[in-house]
């Protein structure tokens, strides 16, 4: 009797085993799902949703087909893809996919297929997912040619180019080395009748940049294709300054603990240390504060917002010129060398600063080695800064016009006098401001071309 209940035992249990792996066999595989992408070009990204029962794969791969290509895109064990846990059962595979990444790509239409498998029953068995996604290979760039003639750059300064874009690119300006400057619509500079296609953009040969650094016209579409065009040119030398600073302990007693005070978030090693923290603060703070006006070119308004030269501050006399080399010196001894980046304009003590033209405030208050400083955007990348000042009549966003007071001159900040540290920014990078005080350089490199391209 016994032998026949243990046969019926050993029978069920081998039927259960059987429903098991019968039902098992019948489990749905991953669920896949291509979020990205549309399309491809030089750049692109594959985005695929793997929903599967705790996370859990035991395989996956990806492949590429275009025309005879077949080409290997990504697996559990190999490729460059990064796979990311959403949630419990779902997961997000990204990975690099384009003209770059492989270039046996070229114009048309693509298919991946995706397949992933999941484990089953323990492992015992698994369970397959499948999915096809069809998408375009896009590689034409959009086509750059410069309509302006004539372009003349003094070094240190500023030139503009007028230019066409067509198609629409998502990203447009000139390159000087690793410098970008941004190219605008041209309608924002008053060009009358322009269109969409239309662009100008300013652009520099900064101070410290070979007169032979590569300059050139660029346009790139959403899939990272792009285009470039080189245009005549002809570069000025000039001649920069060499001068030395005494740094005297009188001069670190007033300024180091102000600058300190006035800098909360500025830590160093030892206030009481008054040379050191001269030091960091010429170095660290002048470099945390010029990245910080770096950042300010994304405010600046896609229009023109002066009209005619700037305004050099009257009744001053010039003490420092643009991008004079310091050599810095205490109790006779070289401690340290940085550029000057702007003139040194003295007047009175407390004399009325104005603004060089018209625009629109984007700072105004203390900003570290510059004392209490106003930056104002004239637009299209372009910007004048006012350092050291006494007072501040201005506040952050202000609508000024040329020759308004903005408050007046001191000596906060690294400043050894009374005077005005003033200079012009171009997407964040120190130009001279002796082109742009001059009438004759703004009708002839600005405004002819504005009315050429009409």
């Amino acid at each position: 009797m016994w032998k026949y209940l243990v046969g019926i035992v050993v029978a069920g249990c081998a039927i259960g085993v059987a429903v098991l792996w019968f039902m098992a066999g019948k489990a749905p595989g991953p669920v896949l799902t291509f979020i990205e992408p549309t399309a491809v070009g030089r750049v692109g990204e594959l985005v695929l949703e793997i929903e599967t029962p705790g996370g859990k794969l035991d395989e996956l791969e990806i492949t590429l087909d275009q025309g005879t290509e077949h080409i290997a895109v990504a697996s559990l064990a190999a490729g460059t893809a990064t796979l990311v846990t959403e949630s419990t059962d779902r997961l997000i595979l990204r990975a690099p996919l384009g003209r770059e990444n492989y270039e046996q790509l070229r114009e048309g239409d693509a298919t991946l297929n995706a397949r992933a498998v999941r484990p089953v029953l323990f492992g015992y068995r698994h369970a397959e997912g499948t999915a096809t996604h069809q998408f375009r290979v896009s590689l034409r760039p959009p086509i750059v040619s410069v309509q302006s003639q004539f372009h003349y750059v003094n070094h240190g300064g500023t030139e503009l180019v007028v230019y066409r874009v067509s198609p629409a690119a998502a990203s447009t300006g000139v390159r000087v080395g690793e410098d970008f400057y941004p190219g605008f619509p041209a309608a924002g500079a008053g060009v009358a009748g322009a269109d969409d296609s239309l662009f100008v953009a300013f652009f520099a040969l900064t101070w410290d940049q070979d007169r032979n650094t590569p300059i050139t016209v660029f346009a790139s579409d959403a899939l990272g294709n792009e285009s470039t065009a080189t245009f005549d040119k002809r570069i000025f030398d000039k001649e920069f300054r060499a001068s030395t600073i005494d740094v005297s302990d009188e001069f670190l007693a007033r300024v180091v603990p102000a600058i300190l005070q006035n800098s909360p978030d500025f830590d160093v090693a030892d206030p009481t240390n008054l040379l050191g923290s001269y030091l960091e603060i010429n170095r660290e703070m002048r470099r945390q504060n010029d990245a910080y006006i770096e950042a300010l070119a994304a405010r600046t308004s896609p229009r023109i917002l002066w009209e005619g030269a700037f305004k050099q501050l009257i009744n001053t006399a010039v003490e420092s010129g643009f991008a004079d080399r310091r050599e810095y010196r205490h109790n006779g001894e070289v401690v340290d060398h940085q550029t000057h980046l702007g003139y040194d304009l003295a007047s009175t003590s407390a004399a009325p600063v104005t603004s060089a033209n018209s625009g629109i405030v984007v700072h105004a208050g203390w900003l570290g080695i510059y004392g209490n400083c106003v930056i104002v955007d004239h637009g299209m990348g372009l910007m004048s800064l006012y350092a050291h000042l006494s007072s501040i009549d201005v506040a952050d966003g202000d609508a000024v016009a040329k020759e308004q007071m903005l408050g007046r001159s001191g000596a906060t900040g690294l400043a050894g006098g009374d005077h005005l540290h003033f200079t012009m920014l171009l997407n964040g990078q120190a130009i001279t401001p002796v082109d742009w005080w001059s009438a004759q350089w703004v009708e002839d490199r600005v405004m002819r071309k504005l009315r050429e391209a009409r």
